[in-house]
């Protein structure tokens, strides 16, 4: 039996300055790091990536890489079990699953390339194209900032949802968060309104604001306290008029296991950058239809809509902000969000992007 064997895996780390310092309910940052990957095979590369911290390139390559190098590169799925089993005594959640994750998409993008096809095409398309939300509304910027910025989601790129965080300083400032909902609702006019607080509040406090969003007809309540919180979660589903979103921070299927059967959201979300890539995104998605529910992917939108069109109970991606500025400048081949919804070209092979690698030296940090 021929095989394609694995010839190298190599990563890199490049952390990118935000403009301007960014915060939500629970935490501020001044930079975003990308860890790519490139998995070579057969004169074919692909690429992969997370945000995360550059920790991950030597656990990429001296722990992830010799459990794949000189296996065939078609049977992903059987390299992303070699590379679990590799990293078992190190604990799944975590930086873990995001180097895990971005070996496994460059893995599925060489996949495609080799075999002359979309990784959408390889995973089995279910849609044409995948619904977005744009997403950003930091709680640090000004009402003018925010006011801009939804403008331009709304107004100058044509998208019909928009998110926002709240929660700022853990739930203190409730009276500027909903004045900040508030003013986000005058500006998009009839779009869509979503929120997220990033576990800011706590229950009592998520329960009140859960009210007071209704008269902003806000559709969407992402981690009003935390995702750990499962209870909680559950507790304000009951209540609240808006969906119930949480699961970023989902690192293996058990995670999500739990969530589901915990009845805590209306919508699983998903980050493919974390979860353990596309191999792991599928299982969840699974795991939430079995429930009747749909999922949502979180963040990095240029990989998450590849898998996206080829998930049936896909209900829309997050176009964020930070990854959108990060993704639009360093990739050749990255997918344009006006209109609200992308379609990733079934013609071309992989999920047809390539990092500009030279642009991206003056960040390196591995």
């Amino acid at each position: 039996m021929t095989t394609t064997p694995i010839e190298s895996v190599q990563a890199r780390a490049f952390r990118i300055p935000t403009p301007a310092p960014e915060s939500d309910g629970t935490l501020t940052w001044d930079s975003t790091t990308m860890v790519a990957v490139h998995v070579t095979a057969a004169g074919a590369t692909g690429l992969g990536w997370t945000y995360a911290d550059a920790s991950c390139v030597p656990l990429i390559h001296h722990t992830l890489a010799p459990a794949i190098l000189g296996q065939d590169v078609l049977d992903v799925p059987a390299r992303w079990s070699a590379m679990q089993r590799r990293i078992r005594n190190l604990g799944r959640p975590g930086l873990v699953s995001c180097a895990l994750s971005a070996v496994d998409i460059a893995l599925w993008d060489a996949a495609a390339r080799v075999l002359g096809v979309a990784v959408s095409r390889l995973l089995g398309r279910a849609h044409e194209e995948a619904a977005l939300y744009g997403s950003g509304g930091f709680t640090n910027q000004s009402t003018g900032e925010l006011r801009d910025q939804l403008r331009q989601w709304v107004h100058q790129r044509r998208i019909p949802r928009a998110k926002i965080k709240i929660g700022q300083d853990r739930g203190h400032t409730i009276e500027r968060d909903l004045a900040r909902v508030a003013s986000a609702r005058e500006v998009i006019g009839g779009a869509e309104l979503y929120v997220d607080a990033n576990g800011g509040y706590t229950r009592g406090q998520a329960r009140r604001v859960a009210r007071m969003l209704t008269e902003h007809d806000v559709l969407w309540f992402e981690e009003p306290v935390s995702s750990d919180d499962l209870d909680g979660l559950a507790e304000l589903r009951r209540t609240a008029t808006a969906d119930i979103a949480a699961g970023e921070y989902g690192y293996d299927l058990v995670y999500f296991g739990r969530m589901v059967a915990a009845g805590a959201v209306d919508c699983l979300q998903i980050d493919v950058t974390r979860c353990g890539g596309y191999t792991e995104w599928r299982r969840a998605a699974a795991v939430a239809a079995a429930a009747g529910l749909e999922v949502s992917a979180h963040c990095a939108p240029n990989l998450s809509a590849h898998v996206a069109v080829a998930t049936p109970n896909v209900r829309h991606l997050e176009w964020f902000a930070d990854h959108d500025r990060i993704e639009s400048a360093f990739l050749d081949g990255a997918l344009d969000p006006a209109g609200g919804r992308v379609r990733p070209d079934p013609g071309v092979p992989g999920h047809g992007m390539a990092l500009r690698t030279a642009d991206l030296q003056p960040y390196r940090k591995d």
